[in-house]
């Protein structure tokens, strides 16, 4: 399982990075929108220190307007793919760059449905949200189940699954149990998957530990 990091913050990154934890990025509009700097700007410092997927989201709703923006989105970084949320004005857009060699991801996908119709349009992934349908008491995780069992039926769906809208720890082992390719996590998130308090206690039992050594010799 490959694991990107959802945020736009260079700190955050770097900080995930270090630990051997950022496989490339997800950011989207209301993520720039936190950071206090040019979204080119700060994209191309994140493509300089991540080698792996950049995924940056289009703002234009039109297909032309996609495309356009598509085209100068794809200079600011080695490896940027192109978010485009699904709907047919994206669909459209997805099959047209995705004919052109430009890697895409089709967000905002809450049904099966939708995961196949972006496929079948050539998408290079695709972002199912669980955290958002669990807070309409749907199972997130069922949906990433159906997309897994839908694809794989399907030599020719060569779309990868970015599991998004992760909440919490359990969300990321539940979609490793199921196969997913990529999971997309907060660095909050990150933070919740290193620690457990047993590792915290023995940690701390060693130290005091070590210490009654030293205070021996």
């Amino acid at each position: 399982m490959k694991i990107f990091i959802d945020t736009a913050n260079l700190k955050e990154i770097k900080k995930a990075k270090a630990l051997g934890l950022v496989d490339g990025v997800t950011t989207n509009p209301t993520l720039l929108a936190r950071e206090e700097e040019d979204p080119e700007t700060l994209i191309r410092k994140i493509s300089s220190e991540v080698k792996g997927p950049i995924n940056v989201e289009v703002t234009g709703i039109t297909y032309e307007e996609i495309l356009k923006e598509a085209k100068i989105l794809t200079t600011w970084g080695e490896e940027i793919v192109i978010k485009i949320p699904v709907n047919e004005e994206g669909l459209r857009a997805v099959k047209t760059l995705s004919q052109e060699g430009i890697k895409t991801n089709v967000t905002l996908i809450f049904s099966p449905s939708q995961a196949i119709l972006a496929a079948k349009a050539g998408a290079t992934y695709i972002c199912p949200f669980l955290g958002r349908l669990d807070d309409i008491s749907f199972n997130g995780l069922e949906l990433i189940r159906q997309i897994r069992e839908i694809y794989q039926n399907y030599n020719e769906f060569q779309t990868k699954i970015i599991v998004a809208s992760v909440r919490h720890p359990l969300h990321v082992i539940e979609a490793a149990k199921m196969g997913a390719e990529i999971v997309t996590v907060p660095p909050a998130i990150l933070e919740q998957m290193v620690k457990h308090p047993l590792t915290d206690r023995g940690i701390s039992q060693f130290l005091e530990d070590a210490r009654k050594i030293r205070e021996k010799r």
